[in-house]
């Protein structure tokens, strides 16, 4: 289940993006011969209207097939007239199609995280707590004897209610041994321990113990807000991230489908909510790297159709499908190196 689950995932998140291209063409009245979910040969295929539906052998991945003056119909096919073609519609028409998969990808990426924060919950630790739900193994808290569970009540003689008025009486306490009293099954106990420097800041106490946390679901109109703000936050990072690498500030960590697979793997590890967190990341990325000016990508195409507006007259369709092809050869190169590194990794391969 940890690898069909997230090869699901993965191939509904390109799925969803090729309906955003489905439903724009549909709209604008171009004739679309195939809308397929998977890639590979045809498991079952279902004709409705002037469209093939069909489900492929491998479960990711999908396409759109809309009839295309640059090419000819399939023999088993009736032949479209120009009409009815992607080139026949205005520019703007074709702009809008060709973002619509991007545009899909965002607003998954919003729905899953509404899902997140306003139906499933997510875990925030609980600031209102003195509960320890965690102490770290080897930690000055561990070594004195408190466990996860165990409720702090004072530090030296103060009482504490809540996280952040105990952790301000630790961090005051660096180089000296403090009177922790806690409650355990009922009994209140007290037991010194010697605080130890904090790892990220050696000027300050640190117990080594980490809140208790509570799930928490927001209103929908209040996650549906959050979700939004969110996502266009991970874009933003995502830019940054783009320009820093460009200008030399950064290196790319890219992973191809083995290590995206592996990652949603782990995270289903920890419930549905991981899952699907981990899944509008994806999505929200893969929005942004459709976009980019690449070959065979969404934003080479937006990039064809600006030239065509500029010069009053399309680029020749051989020359355009000579750019993506070579693109797609590229694409496919990089994909197959990064499985190959991908593999090395999950082998022990690789740092």
């Amino acid at each position: 289940m940890t690898v069909l689950v997230p090869l699901l995932i993965l191939g509904l998140l390109v799925f969803f993006h090729e309906l955003g291209h489905f439903f724009l063409a549909k709209r604008a009245g171009i004739h679309v011969h195939e809308l397929a979910f998977g890639m590979g040969p045809r498991l079952i295929a279902q004709q409705r209207g002037e469209t093939t539906y069909s489900l492929r052998v491998l479960p990711f991945g999908g396409f759109v097939r809309m009839a295309s003056a640059a090419e000819s119909a399939e023999a088993d096919e009736p032949p479209i007239s120009y009409g009815r073609t992607f080139e026949s519609r205005p520019i703007r028409t074709r702009v809008a199609v060709i973002a619509a998969g991007p545009v899909m990808n965002f607003i998954l990426a919003v729905l899953l995280l509404t899902l997140v924060f306003g139906a499933i919950g997510f875990d925030q630790a609980n600031l209102d707590s003195t509960v320890l739900g965690e102490v770290l193994s080897g930690g000055p808290a561990h070594e004195a004897g408190l466990r996860p569970g165990d409720r702090i009540a004072s530090i030296d003689g103060v009482p504490v209610t809540d996280w952040r008025s105990m952790v301000l009486l630790v961090q005051g306490s660096l180089g000296r041994e403090v009177a922790v009293g806690y409650e355990r099954d009922g009994q209140l106990l007290v037991v010194r321990v010697a605080t130890a420097p904090h790892p990220q800041d050696p000027a300050i106490g640190y117990l080594g113990v980490a809140t208790s946390v509570v799930r928490t679901l927001m209103p929908l109109p209040q996650a549906l807000a959050y979700s939004f703000g969110e996502t266009v936050r991970m874009l933003t990072m995502w830019i940054g991230a783009i320009v820093g690498i460009f200008m030399g500030r950064g290196t790319p960590d890219v992973s191809g489908p083995v290590g995206i697979i592996q990652m949603l793997g782990e995270a289903s590890q920890f419930g549905l909510a991981s899952v699907f967190y981990l899944a509008a990341i994806i999505s929200a990325n893969f929005a942004m790297i459709n976009l980019l000016p690449i070959p065979a990508l969404d934003g080479s195409r937006l990039i064809f159709l600006g030239v065509e507006a500029l010069r009053g007259r399309p680029v020749a369709p051989e020359n355009e499908g000579r750019v993506h092809l070579i693109g797609y050869g590229l694409l496919m190169t990089l994909l197959v190196l990064l499985t190959y590194r991908d593999l090395m990794r999950l082998g022990g391969g690789g740092q």
